[in-house]
């Protein structure tokens, strides 16, 4: 199959099945597993933090960030559109008893300083205590630039948050700004790696901090149920990840240029509403245009998408060829005429 509806849905190739086979392992709840050890000590000085913390998930490394950042009764300003508010199924709120406070995103995927200050609460018995600013990079597929980066860290700094960033695509963001990850994590307090997207490790995410803030992350992952065991032939897949699958997302940025280019030749597909930075294609599609028949079709051809009108995603991974693409195009070209 040719599967264009995410990138998490990216298949371990064989030296990484290969290196998980052979992983030494232990019990990670105890501190034992070798592999995660590794991962874990390698991860943080490669990130330029003192300690890191290996989880099954993003959005579980998400929910350790912002529960470890905040207490009960304290809020986190983001995005409107930002993962950890819309899309993880409101954990810190539901869990944790912290308040989001969404800002709208910019056309850019920013957020405006001016709106992010006007949302701090007063210290006022009245209001939740205003404690983390939660960025996004990539944020549906747009890069935030360095200069931004720096200039919420000085945001942060002047109103005493601490700055997390939701980092499920920030080696994409790295990758698009031609610069090393380290450029991008040193404006942050903490920050989340995902693994199993573009990376194309099977399951597995990073949260990275200092040292206290691991240790409080470590507690919160075993109240959550997320104390995993024999966990280093997960880590195994993570460090190939890392060490292997980075500089090869450029191609997919590339495949999702080219991608973007030909859907626009399609009768009634229109990307100009959307720029292309890394690897997600976002497209505009007439309503004449049965796109629902077309899918179930695709989908008998061995080709998936997910079908939509307003803004339908494509993405764009290592399992996903130029081939495959202008095979995609071929066939909605035929079931459009």
């Amino acid at each position: 199959m040719i599967d264009f509806r995410s990138d998490t849905v990216t298949q371990p190739c064989q030296q990484m099945r290969l290196l998980m086979s052979n992983a030494q392992v232990g019990d990670d709840v105890y501190g034992d597993d070798p592999t995660v050890n590794e991962l874990e000590q390698w991860a943080a000085k490669r990130h330029g933090f003192a300690a890191s913390l290996f989880v099954s998930s993003g959005t579980q490394a998400n929910l350790l960030g912002i529960l470890s950042h905040c207490e009960r009764g304290d809020e986190y300003l983001c995005g409107q559109s930002a993962h950890n508010y819309r899309y993880e199924a409101g954990g810190a709120a539901v869990l944790g008893s912290v308040q989001p406070q969404p800002i709208e995103n910019e056309p850019d995927g920013s957020l405006c300083f001016n709106k992010l200050a006007s949302a701090i609460k007063p210290d006022d018995s009245h209001f939740a205590r205003t404690r983390l600013l939660s960025l996004e990079n990539t944020i549906g597929g747009k890069v935030l630039s360095l200069a931004y980066l720096k200039q919420a860290r000085a945001f942060t700094y002047k109103h005493q948050l601490a700055l997390h960033l939701d980092g499920a695509r920030v080696y994409n963001a790295a990758v698009a700004l031609n610069v090393d990850i380290k450029e991008i994590s040193q404006y942050f307090d903490s920050m989340t790696v995902c693994l199993s997207k573009g990376l194309g490790a099977p399951v597995g995410s990073l949260l990275l901090g200092d040292e206290a803030f691991i240790k409080k992350a470590r507690r919160l992952r075993k109240m959550l149920g997320g104390g995993m065991r024999q966990a280093g032939i997960l880590a195994a897949a993570g460090y190939y990840a890392l060490t292997h699958n980075v500089s090869r997302l450029a191609e997919d940025h590339e495949n999702a240029q080219y991608l973007a280019h030909q859907l626009n030749t399609l009768p009634g597909f229109d990307t100009q509403n959307y720029a292309v930075h890394t690897n997600i294609v976002l497209v505009d599609i007439d309503e004449k245009v049965d796109i629902f028949a077309i899918s179930a079709a695709l989908k008998e051809q061995g080709i998936i998408i997910t079908p939509g009108y307003q803004g339908m995603r494509f993405v764009t991974h290592k399992d996903v060829t130029r081939d495959d693409v202008d095979r995609l195009i071929s066939a909605m070209a035929k079931l459009l005429n």
